[in-house]
């Protein structure tokens, strides 16, 4: 084994430290506190991923965690769910009106977050960060390590719906466009 830190401990260790000066950020401007799962949800709908079933693969937790997370922020005023447009079989998240606000602290204190690093590491790093983490990384690596150690690629994920629960269907809600 390597005495070098492994660097997924690193980049989680950096997202742990952005969203904990997010969440010390809004505590600040008089916001309730967030949890991590609320914020990394807000931090996907930013960057355009509005499914659930994609934010829960993103974040890494079911798809009955998310779930239950979006009706906590949704009851919060937070997000709407609505059907997606797209795909009649799924929801879709959208920021709600009211969340305007904390949308707007947030980023404030993301700039500041990114001034901040800036000043520790020097900017043209942080911008190198930006750089390297926006470029497409190229096959899954569940297909990388199996191709590496010999194996068959791993079988794709199950699409589509589960069966349906016996509850009342839900009513549209049309999603906010701010």
């Amino acid at each position: 084994m390597t005495s070098m830190p492994l660097l997924m401990v690193d980049m989680l260790a950096a997202v742990y430290w952005y969203d904990e000066a997010l969440q010390a950020g809004l505590r600040a401007n008089g916001w309730a506190s967030l949890s991590r799962t609320h914020s990394m949800i807000f931090t996907n709908m930013s960057a355009g991923v509005c499914r659930p079933t994609q934010l829960a693969r993103n974040i890494g937790i079911s798809r009955q965690a998310i779930s239950h997370a979006l009706a906590e922020m949704e009851a919060a005023g937070l997000v709407t769910l609505g059907p997606d447009p797209d795909d009649r079989r799924a929801q879709r998240a959208a920021f709600s009106p009211q969340s305007a606000a904390i949308r707007r602290d947030a980023v404030k204190i993301f700039d500041t977050i990114d001034a901040v690093l800036a000043s520790r590491v020097g900017a043209r790093d942080v911008q190198h960060l930006k750089e390297i983490f926006s470029r497409d990384w190229g096959a899954s690596p569940a297909e990388i390590v199996a191709t590496a150690f010999g194996s068959p690629p791993p079988a794709p994920k199950r699409r589509g719906r589960p069966p349906r629960s016996p509850r009342a269907k839900p009513q549209p809600i049309e999603p906010s466009r701010s």
